[in-house]
C-alpha cells in the first residue's frame, strides 16, 4: 500500500453530540456502528442529571488512490500541530416554521401563513438578534487549548458549550445544557409543538475544521460538521430506517457510492431485522410481535436458522417477511405493513396520505428482496468492530461516519430528533456524508418573509452550501415541545373502536421512548423463582410503564411546557444483564433508569387524542385573532375535557390514562383541506 499522504480528511464527516444539564465530564458518542452502550450509570449523575454527549473527530491521512492511510496525531510521525476550528450556532428562532417537509407532494397544500418566518413581528435588523452565533473558535492542539461557546438571542447570553483537544490532538465538541426559554418577559405561552414564537434552545450546529502540519507541511484537512441534538434517551437503541439508510440510499442512488453486490445474511440483513426487536425496549406493540417468544422474534435462535439458510426450505418465511415491508403503491394508508413508524405526512384520524407511515429505504428494500429470493451468503452472526481503534485503519473513517448516522433518526421528517429532511437531497454534501460548506464570499440570500416550496428547493435555495445553524434551523423550537410530543396510537375520538390501538403507529421511539420496563419489574424478572410457578416474573417481564408518565395531567400544552423544566427527569433506557442465568428471558434486558418525578402510574398519558375542533381558538389566540366572548383558552379546554369524556366512555379508561389536545403538528393544514 502507498504510505504516502497527498490529502487529508477530518472524520466522522457529520459528528453528533447532545445537550446535558450534568456538570460531569462528557461521554463519547458512538463512534462505529458495533459499538456497545455504555454501562447503566453512564448516562446520568447521581443527582439525576443528564450527562452530555460530546462529538470527538479526529484527522485522517490519505494516500493518492483514496485510501486512509494512517490517523494523524499529535506527536507521532512528523505531526506536530492540529489547528482545529469550529462555529456554532442556532437559527431557529429566525427561521421559517415547521409544518411539512416540504420537498413531499402534500407540502403543496400549505397556507402561506404557514410558510412564514417564525416571530414574524421582529422585524428588519432585528431579526438577526433572533440568531444564537457563538462565532468562529480557533484551537491549537499543541498548546492543550479550549474555547468556550456562546452566543445571544436578543440581550439574553446563551451558552452553546465548548470545545477542546486530547492530547493525542483529537477534538472535542461539547454541546449546551439543555436549557430552554422565551426571551420575552412575562414569557409567551407555550401553543404548538415545533413553531413557539419567542422560545430558543440550546441546540446548534456548523462546521468543523482543521489543519494539520505534518513533516514542516500544513495542509488543511476536508472539513467536517458537528450537530448537537437533544439527548437520545434509549442509548442502545437503534430505530429501523437510521439517518445513514437515508444518506447511504441518497449516495448510492447518485452513483457517489457502490451499491452492495453481494448481500450477507449476518451483515446485512440481520441487523436491519434485528433493528424491529431492539425496539421491544422502547415499543409495547412491537415488544408483543417482535420481542422475547413473540412471533417475528428474529433473535430466537430456531428462527434465525431458518432465515439465515438460503435454500428452498426457507424461501416461503423470506418471502413473506419481506412482502410485509411496506410498498406505498400496493398499501396505501393501511397501518399494517412494516415498519408501524408514522411518516413524514403524518396527520390526526383518517389519514390521506400515503406518507402516514415510513417505508424502509430504497437499498434496504433491495438487499430484502435479494435475501428474500435466496441470494445471500450465510453464517454466525458479525461481530463487527466494537472498538473503532482495534479496527483497520482503512476502516476507521467509515465506521466513524457510520456510527453517528446510525444513532440518528430518519423515521418520520415531521421534523425528526436531531436533523431533518433537507439532509436527504444531494445538493446538501460535497461528497458521500460530507457537508457542503457555506463560504462568507457565498453568503445565503434573504428569501423574505415566506419561504415558499419552490424556493426551498429551487436552485438558489437552502439545499445546497450550509454554514453554522443551517441543519437545525428546521426543528422544532424548543425541542422538548416535540419531544413532549412523540407519542404512539394518536387518534380523534371517532376513530376509536375495537381495532384502536394505544400503542401503534409511533414516532422515534428509539430516541424518545413510549413504553418502557422499569427497575422494579426488572428486579421481579432477575431474581430466582422460589418454586416451580414463574408466573410473577413472566408478569413483571411484559408489563411497560408509558415512558412520559410523569407529565402531568391531560392537557397537551401544559404537558409540553412542563417537559421544558422537567425533561432530564425521564428516564434513560439502559441495557443490563440477565443473571439468573437459566435462559428464561433474555441475556441484556434494556431498563429504565429510575425517573426524577413523583411515583406516577404506569399507564398514565397512555392514550392520546387528537381534538381538531379546538384547533381553532388555539390558532386564533396565538395569531391574536380570537373574537370570542369567552376567552380561546377557555374554549380550547372546554373542548379538550369534553373529548376526554368521550373518550372514557368509549374506552373505559381512566382519565388518567388520557391526554388530548390540538396539536398543530397533527393537523399539518390547520383544518384547511
Amino acid at each position: 500500500m502507498d504510505t504516502q499522504i497527498v490529502q487529508v480528511k477530518i472524520h466522522p464527516a457529520i459528528g453528533i453530540a447532545r445537550v446535558g444539564n450534568s456538570d460531569k465530564p462528557p461521554f463519547i458518542g458512538p463512534e462505529s456502528p458495533d459499538q456497545p452502550p455504555l454501562p447503566p450509570g453512564s448516562y446520568k449523575d447521581s443527582s439525576g442529571k443528564v450527562i452530555r454527549q460530546a462529538a470527538r473527530f479526529r484527522v485522517y491521512g490519505y494516500n493518492q488512490a483514496g485510501e486512509a492511510v494512517r490517523e494523524l496525531k499529535l506527536g507521532e510521525a512528523g505531526v506536530t500541530e492540529i489547528k482545529w476550528s469550529v462555529h456554532l450556532a442556532n437559527k431557529k428562532a429566525a427561521w421559517y416554521q415547521f409544518h411539512l417537509a416540504l420537498d413531499i407532494d402534500e407540502a403543496g397544500g400549505l397556507q402561506e401563513a404557514q410558510l412564514r418566518r417564525r416571530n414574524f413581528d421582529v422585524r428588519g435588523a432585528d431579526r438577526k438578534k433572533l440568531v444564537i452565533d457563538a462565532g468562529r473558535k480557533e484551537i491549537r492542539a499543541s498548546l492543550h487549548e479550549n474555547a468556550a461557546l456562546a452566543g445571544k438571542i436578543m440581550t439574553r447570553a446563551v451558552p452553546l458549550g465548548s470545545i477542546t483537544t486530547q492530547t493525542d490532538g483529537r477534538l472535542l465538541v461539547v454541546g449546551g445544557v439543555g436549557k430552554s426559554a422565551s426571551y420575552a418577559t412575562p414569557e409567551k405561552p407555550i401553543s404548538g409543538v415545533a413553531n413557539n414564537d419567542t422560545w430558543y434552545d440550546d441546540v446548534s450546529d456548523g462546521p468543523v475544521t482543521a489543519q494539520v502540519t505534518i513533516g514542516g507541511v500544513t495542509k488543511s484537512a476536508s472539513p467536517a460538521w458537528a450537530v448537537v441534538a437533544p439527548p437520545h434517551f434509549a442509548p442502545g437503541v437503534k430505530t429501523v430506517r437510521t439517518l445513514y439508510d437515508v444518506l447511504y440510499d441518497v449516495f448510492v442512488t447518485e452513483h457517489t457510492l457502490p451499491a452492495v453486490q453481494q448481500i450477507s445474511y449476518p451483515e446485512h440483513i440481520e441487523p436491519m431485522l434485528d433493528r424491529f426487536c431492539q425496539l421491544q425496549w422502547v415499543n409495547h406493540g412491537f415488544a408483543t410481535q417482535f420481542g422475547r417468544s413473540g412471533p417475528y422474534d428474529f433473535r430466537d435462535p430456531a428462527l434465525r436458522k431458518r432465515l439465515a439458510d438460503p435454500g428452498e426450505a426457507s424461501r416461503e418465511l423470506r418471502r413473506q417477511i419481506y412482502v410485509q415491508m411496506r410498498d406505498y403503491c400496493r398499501d396505501g394508508t393501511s397501518p399494517l405493513p412494516w415498519p408501524w413508524l408514522y411518516g413524514d405526512a403524518m396527520s390526526g384520524g383518517k389519514p390521506t396520505s400515503v406518507r402516514q407511515h415510513i417505508k424502509i429505504s430504497g437499498e434496504q428494500d433491495r438487499m430484502l428482496a435479494q435475501w428474500a429470493d435466496g441470494h445471500f451468503t450465510t453464517g454466525p452472526p458479525r461481530t463487527g468492530h466494537p472498538d473503532v481503534d482495534a479496527a483497520p485503519v482503512a476502516a476507521q473513517p467509515g465506521l466513524l461516519d457510520r456510527g453517528a448516522l446510525e444513532n440518528c433518526a430518519a423515521d418520520a421528517f415531521h421534523p425528526g430528533c436531531e436533523v431533518t429532511w433537507p439532509m436527504r437531497h444531494k445538493t446538501m454534501y460535497s461528497e458521500p456524508f460530507r457537508i457542503l460548506h457555506r463560504t462568507p464570499e457565498n453568503p445565503e440570500p434573504d428569501y423574505g418573509d415566506a419561504l415558499t416550496v419552490q424556493e426551498a428547493l429551487g436552485k438558489t435555495g437552502p439545499l445546497h452550501a450550509q454554514g453554522p445553524g443551517d441543519l437545525t434551523r428546521w426543528m422544532a423550537a424548543p425541542w422538548q415541545c416535540d419531544a413532549a410530543s412523540c407519542r404512539s396510537g394518536y387518534q380523534v375520538r371517532s376513530g376509536l373502536g375495537p381495532r384502536y390501538s394505544p400503542y401503534l403507529p409511533t414516532f422515534w421511539p428509539a430516541q424518545v421512548p413510549n413504553h418502557v420496563l422499569k427497575q422494579s419489574d426488572f428486579a421481579t424478572v432477575n431474581t430466582p423463582p422460589s418454586g416451580s410457578d414463574d408466573s410473577v416474573r413472566e408478569k413483571a417481564f411484559e408489563n411497560r410503564a408509558v415512558w412520559l408518565r410523569g407529565l402531568k395531567g391531560t392537557d397537551f400544552n401544559k404537558q409540553r411546557r412542563q417537559m421544558i423544566d422537567d425533561w432530564y427527569k425521564f428516564g434513560i433506557v439502559e441495557t443490563h444483564e440477565y443473571t439468573v442465568g437459566d435462559g428464561k428471558f433474555p441475556q441484556h434486558i434494556q431498563v429504565e433508569s429510575e425517573p426524577g418525578y413523583p411515583p406516577a402510574l404506569d399507564h398514565a398519558n397512555l392514550v392520546n387524542i387528537q381534538v381538531p375542533e379546538a384547533g381553532a381558538p388555539q390558532l386564533a389566540g396565538v395569531a391574536d385573532a380570537w373574537t370570542g366572548e369567552v376567552p380561546a383558552e377557555t374554549v380550547e379546554a372546554m373542548l379538550v375535557q369534553q373529548a376526554i369524556q368521550e373518550v372514557m366512555e368509549a374506552t373505559g379508561r381512566d382519565e388518567t390514562e388520557i391526554a388530548a389536545g390540538y396539536l398543530e403538528k397533527l393537523d399539518p393544514f390547520h383544518g384547511a383541506q
